[in-house]
């Protein structure tokens, strides 16, 4: 009998990956099932092949659309993969649709079901990740938490104890391991004309952010302060969705300089070797986190209170003073805290949970 890894992002792709590689390494039997939640499996496949992952199963390009729709629809075709399968166990990583739909699909069938990155809490209900969260942690039978705070939240909810399982954030692995990819395919400071610790680099996307005219005015207005202030390039790769809201908006970038959205590979290039970073990305807060890049994050909660707590990451809102305030303390903190995630090895130690578990 196979374990069954369900995922649907880009990023579940990337924190599935050293688990993936550890099934690999072991010859142990497993499928991938894409359900195509951003992206098609056709326009994803360039994506596995550069993190040298072997392909998908299953690929069921479910789309956009809206939420209950959207979860509908994974549900329905994710239950039937299981029935014909029959794996021992199903693993979901992080928040989305797709890891719900997972969870829940495989809860229903009594397919024991394991949450990558479980616990994580932002305590702000009008997120649809947060309830995601805590809906998959409530109906998974291992729950691998990457931090003891995220245990924590877990035993606080009722969660029994032998059900959890502290081992570390797989981005640990998945970061160091696709580095060493990057290093030797892409050179982005070379295309972009940068040089290393000297410029800024900004992702905003979340829809509270970019959806909100004064939110996203806030935050353009908040980084053409900071590069006036240090006189240092602030690379914005851009979503199109964003530049239509922009649009829509009649709002300008000014000496931001907007670019087109980056491969992976050569985003973390640039989070490597960024002199700081501004974000309302989890994954981001974490990445730079973990390459002891600074980070002022773009929103009032985080579901990665660690970052903030070991001081890698400051919370700034949207408030251009909160902004330029909150990055004026970043540039000038040293980069010595300690990495909360773990040593690299959680993939490994999720595998051997899983299968001492059968």
């Amino acid at each position: 009998m196979s374990v069954a890894i369900i995922l649907g992002t880009r990023p579940e792709i990337i924190k599935m990956s050293p688990i993936i590689r550890e099934y690999e390494r072991r010859g142990d039997d497993y499928f991938i099932l894409h359900t195509g939640q951003h992206y098609s499996y056709s326009m994803d496949r360039i994506f596995f092949e550069q993190l040298h992952l072997p392909d998908a199963r299953y690929n069921l390009n479910v789309g956009s659309g809206l939420q209950g729709e959207q979860t509908g629809k994974m549900l329905t075709q994710i239950e039937r993969v299981l029935i014909n399968e029959k794996p021992r166990a199903v693993l979901v990583q992080g928040d989305t649709n797709t890891v719900l739909a997972g969870a829940l699909a495989a809860a229903k069938l009594h397919i024991p079901v394991g949450h990558v990155e479980a616990g994580l809490r932002s305590n702000d209900r009008m997120m649809p990740e947060e309830i995601n969260r805590i809906l998959t942690d409530h109906v998974s039978d291992y729950l691998f938490a990457p931090t003891v705070e995220s245990r924590q939240n877990l035993l606080r909810e009722g969660v029994p104890e032998e059900k959890i399982f502290v081992c570390g954030n797989t981005i640990v692995d998945a970061l160091f391991q696709n580095l060493s990819i990057s290093e030797d395919r892409v050179d982005p400071l070379k295309e972009l004309g940068v040089l290393s610790g000297n410029y800024l680099l900004v992702t905003a996307h979340r829809q509270e952010n970019v959806d909100d005219p004064g939110k996203l005015s806030g935050i353009l207005e908040g980084l053409e302060r900071i590069a006036a202030d240090y006189a240092m390039p602030v690379i914005y790769p851009m979503h199109p969705r964003t530049r239509k809201m922009m649009e829509q908006f009649g709002l300008q970038a000014g000496s931001i300089r907007c670019v087109e959205p980056l491969d992976y590979l050569s985003f973390l290039q640039l989070e490597k070797h960024a002199g700081l970073i501004l974000t309302d990305s989890g994954g981001v807060q974490e990445e730079a986190c973990i390459l002891h890049t600074p980070c002022a994050t773009l929103r009032e909660n985080t579901e990665r209170p660690e970052t903030v707590t070991v001081g890698a990451n400051i919370l700034v809102g949207t408030d251009p003073e909160a902004i330029v305030e909150g990055v004026r303390v970043m540039m000038a903190r040293e980069r010595a805290w300690q990495n909360p995630y773990g040593d690299g090895t959680t993939g490994r130690k999720i595998v051997e949970i899983v299968d001492a578990e059968e």
